[in-house]
């Protein structure tokens, strides 16, 4: 009874308190964006003292590491970083690829973190990589097919929607230990490679945790819809 009391009190008056945490981690992934493009654009302003660009850094690291069959190409794009492992290259974004900053050699030292994980078989990114179509799938048809299943008061189809969204939801999480190994990976290369030293290794790190913290604040989101979904889904049927 006390319980059954609680709920009529909680949602009386329209509020759910699931939702009300949904909006709060969607403020979260916002902020933790801006985070990440003012920090970016505070150390892109400040040279290396090595000089190199961030597609010279990732071609030294890479040679230092005898990989040989992984190229450095240049992608359209703000941040649109990232390591393709179907055709094995690095691909950095205008602000990265070109630039000598102590921001653009950190984000381009990570994205060969990545390419190191694959090279030595790091689980989580196998995990990653073999999920990415199901979680493509997940997060585009999930939210549809609960969407529909409510509609048509069709429970089956709400259980289904979830199991699919559930997918991305897992992709976000196993995303978590990928990109912090990846920035770890990067930050020591930079330093035993003597590419970055001193204080411009803690400034690359601060771009580095800047930028986790968006993957962060995007799984714990993607978490909380989908326990919103579970418990919505569970307080329909009774």
């Amino acid at each position: 009874m006390y319980y059954d009391y609680g709920s009529r009190m909680a949602y009386g008056y329209g509020i759910d308190p699931m939702y009300i945490l949904v909006i709060i981690m969607g403020i979260l992934c916002m902020v933790a964006s801006a985070r990440v493009n003012s920090v970016y654009k505070k150390y892109a302003m400040i040279r290396s003292m090595s000089g190199m660009t961030g597609a010279q850094a990732a071609m030294e690291i890479l040679r230092r590491n005898g990989i040989n069959d992984v190229a450095v190409c240049h992608v359209p794009g703000n941040l649109t970083d990232h390591y393709d492992p179907r055709n094995r290259t690095v691909n950095l974004s205008d602000a990265t690829y070109g630039s000598n900053s102590v921001a653009a050699v950190g984000v381009a030292a990570h994205e060969c973190g990545h390419v190191l994980q694959h090279q030595t078989g790091y689980i989580p990114l196998q995990i990653r990589t073999a999920i990415v179509p199901a979680a493509n799938i997940g997060s585009k048809a999930g939210i549809p097919l609960i969407i529909l299943g409510m509609f048509l008061s069709f429970s089956p189809l709400i259980t289904i929607g979830i199991w699919v969204f559930s997918l991305a939801v897992a992709f976000q999480v196993v995303t978590l230990p990928v990109e912090f190994n990846a920035s770890r990976r990067a930050l020591a290369m930079l330093e035993d490679y003597g590419i970055l030293g001193g204080e411009e290794i803690d400034a690359s790190r601060k771009v580095l945790s800047a930028a986790a913290m968006t993957y962060v604040a995007s799984a714990a989101s993607a978490v909380v819809q989908l326990m919103r979904l579970v418990l919505l889904n569970g307080r329909r049927r009774d």
